[in-house]
């Protein structure tokens, strides 16, 4: 699983270097925005990898005035290097951000 893990996050790394545009915009602000998001996600093909990128804003770099990053968000689990959002669920460098991020 461990190398399964590895091959996703390299995966991701590449379309994000790659210049894969995501709806980094608009960062929601309510529940019920970021509930919205989470919906459209649960609509996805689980396998539809970019996809699931796209809509959740990925980027590989931390974002906006306060330098987001995955590292501080409450779904990112550490030691895993992994993204515990349900509808993500996917391996995050520590440096990423997505707009689904929350502390």
């Amino acid at each position: 699983m461990a190398s399964d893990n590895g091959a996703i996050l390299k995966a991701i790394a590449d379309m994000l270097a790659g210049g894969l545009e995501t709806q980094v915009e608009p960062f929601p602000e309510t529940d019920k925005e970021f509930a919205e998001i989470l919906l459209q996600l649960r609509q996805l093909d689980p396998k539809d990898l970019k996809a699931r990128l796209v809509i959740s804003g990925f980027v590989d770099h931390p974002y906006g005035p306060d330098r987001q990053r995955c590292l501080e968000c409450m779904y990112y689990l550490v030691h895993r290097k992994w993204c515990d959002l349900p509808e993500l669920s996917v391996p995050v460098e520590p440096d990423w951000w997505c707009r689904l991020w929350r502390i």
